[in-house]
């Protein structure tokens, strides 16, 4: 056999499981016509069990690329519109009222300046999301629960709506990008604008024609499930998270970092971005990996992620090749439980790394990955 053209990409992954950075991996390279997985390690440190390519995953963010492709299908479906005003399924965004200032007090605010819409949720401008201060918004934003990081699930959607009823928003809409709450969002309009089960529509329009059968927002066989976990303060020693939520269905079907995944199931969705297919169209593919933003609203997505990174419609996007690996209409994104996909549609690449360890930045967690991968990608 010839040898491996990502061989020391493997490497640089190997490694790590020996240092004990996380107990295992799966991932996955595709170079033209060229297609290679590879897996290290095993599903958990005190278990013998190897990775494979089906071993199930918390995908955690990497849940807000299908997201975005499922609430694309239905506008192209005419469900709804981008510009249809979200109150039609969402009354508890009817008509919030928006801060005076981000550091005002809860009850110091101005109307609203136009309708919340479809767009602005899928765009993450809705007004609402991650909030890195310590304004009295962010802290109420926290002690509701509603955010990633919370010690408790998300509560069902009712409920979870119930707490943005009343709450300003951080900025008009249209303003500026906030990370994650619009996808959350996104999940209860698609429920009730179908008026179904959001697992049953995922499955039907999504991971159903994509062959995705290991996909959803519980895994029901804890045996293929690999274990999580959190560095602790030196970064050295993982803790596992004994979360076991995870194997049962949820009250909250969070479309913002709620699905499982295996590795060949979300090659399988990322290669449906360039292919013909049935399923997503070109349409669908063109807005999500379209830039959505301009310069106010960029500054949101650079204040957490960094220069030269913008976001279309449910994906992050590269702009400037500010690191080796990243190239202008690359479009990726990370997943805070350990998970990375890229697709470079200049370079033919696409690739993939799934790990359990939780990652401690927004950005640096994959960089000996993705730096290994471009330079095996040099013709």
């Amino acid at each position: 056999m010839s040898p491996s053209p990502f061989a020391a990409v493997w490497s640089v992954l190997d490694r790590q499981v020996e240092a004990r950075r996380f107990p295992g991996y799966a991932a996955v390279i595709r170079r033209g016509d060229h297609t290679e997985y590879h897996m290290g390690g095993r599903l958990a440190f005190d278990r013998a069990d190897p990775m494979q390519p089906d071993t199930v995953f918390r995908i955690a963010s990497l849940s807000k690329l299908l997201g975005g492709a499922l609430a694309l299908g239905l506008v192209e479906a005419g469900v709804f519109g981008l510009d249809d005003p979200v109150a039609e399924w969402l009354p508890e965004l009817a008509s919030p009222r928006v801060l005076a200032h981000p550091a005002a007090e809860l009850n110091d605010t101005v109307p609203i300046s136009r309708p919340i819409v479809v767009r602005d949720l899928l765009t993450f401008t809705f007004g609402l999301g991650f909030i890195l201060d310590e304004s009295p918004l962010a802290r109420t934003v926290s002690t509701l629960g509603i955010m990633p990081g919370s010690k408790d699930p998300l509560p069902a959607p009712d409920d979870f709506m119930a707490h943005l009823d009343g709450l300003p928003l951080l900025c008009q809409p249209g303003e500026r990008w906030l990370y994650h709450l619009g996808s959350e969002v996104l999940g209860v309009l698609v429920a009730r604008a179908t008026g179904r089960q959001l697992a049953d529509v995922l499955a039907e329009r999504l991971t159903g024609p994509l062959g995705m059968r290991s996909t959803g927002f519980f895994a029901p066989d804890p045996a293929r499930l690999a274990s999580s976990y959190a560095p602790d303060g030196t970064g050295s020693t993982l803790t596992e998270d004994r979360d076991d939520s995870v194997l049962r269905p949820p009250a909250f079907e969070s479309l913002g970092g709620g699905l499982v995944s295996t590795l060949e199931d979300y090659l399988a969705f990322l290669e449906a971005f360039s292919s013909d297919s049935p399923v997503i169209s070109r349409e669908t593919a063109r807005l999500m990996t379209t830039d959505s933003l301009d310069d106010q609203q960029r500054a949101g997505i650079e204040q957490l992620m960094g220069p030269g990174i913008s976001w279309g419609m449910g994906v992050g996007l590269d702009l400037v090749s500010v690191k080796p690996w990243m190239t202008p209409g690359r479009f990726w994104w990370n997943g805070g439980s350990g998970t990375t996909a890229a697709v470079d549609p200049a370079n033919e690449l696409t690739a993939a790394l799934f790990t359990q360890r939780m990652m401690m930045s927004a950005t640096g967690d994959f960089d000996d990955f993705w730096a290994a991968v471009a330079a095996a990608s040099v013709p």
